[in-house]
């Protein structure tokens, strides 16, 4: 018996020493990673050029409080969601300051079923820094179900209004390429049936292609 115990306790702590080894190796291949990353990014500063036409899209998750207007009590819940493609498609003014057409939004679950909460929305974009930009924008909201729901047609879909602010720093420069690391809180609201209305709270962070 006590040759057993002896076995399971050294079992234990060689499965744990192994275990804190292999953590320790994805946190240094993460580090590596962003180090490269920066890295390079650092060392093609100075050939970005940002003029002209403007292409984006990001890819990322977050997460996404709902709240209708009848509920006692609001955002009482939030829940995961992906957020894609949160295209992005403008014009340079200057080498700091640009105009910019945005979609983006963020799938969630509502009674059994994924529906999705976007936003089309005119914003302005501005370089605080080489690296780093802030970018706030307003617009039409959309809450409408998933395409790959059965009879979409049937569902509800509805429209409102919403304002978003967003900030990013670019971790990798060419000279007409940029890959960032952004995050985006977006509110919105949609009106429904009845009278009522569907508010909506988000925060996603995420990766940036963008091209220049």
């Amino acid at each position: 018996m006590e040759i057993l115990n002896y076995f399971l306790t050294n079992k234990i702590k060689f499965l744990l020493v192994k275990y804190k080894v292999l953590k320790m190796k994805s946190l240094l291949v993460y580090v590596f990673t962003f180090y490269t990353l920066l890295c390079f990014g650092q060392s093609e500063t100075n050939q970005i050029e940002r003029k002209g036409f403007v292409l984006g899209f990001g890819i990322g998750g977050g997460v996404i409080s709902i709240s209708d207007s009848d509920q006692e009590e609001p955002f009482d819940e939030a829940q995961g969601g992906g957020s894609f493609p949160n295209l992005k498609l403008g014009w340079m003014i200057n080498e700091r300051l640009a105009i910019f057409g945005l979609y983006s939004g963020m799938g969630y679950e509502y009674e059994d079923k994924d529906r999705s909460f976007d936003a089309l929305m005119p914003s302005v974009q501005y370089w605080v820094k080489d690296r780093w930009w802030v970018n706030a924008g307003a617009g039409l909201a959309m809450d409408f179900p998933a395409i790959y729901e059965d009879k979409i047609k049937d569902e509800d879909w509805n429209f409102g209004g919403a304002v978003a602010f967003s900030t990013g720093y670019e971790l990798a420069q060419k000279k007409n390429f940029a890959l960032d690391l952004q995050t985006q809180l977006l509110m919105g609201w949609s009106s429904m049936e009845n009278s009522k209305d569907r508010e909506v709270v988000m925060f996603s962070i995420g990766l940036g292609f963008n091209w220049y």
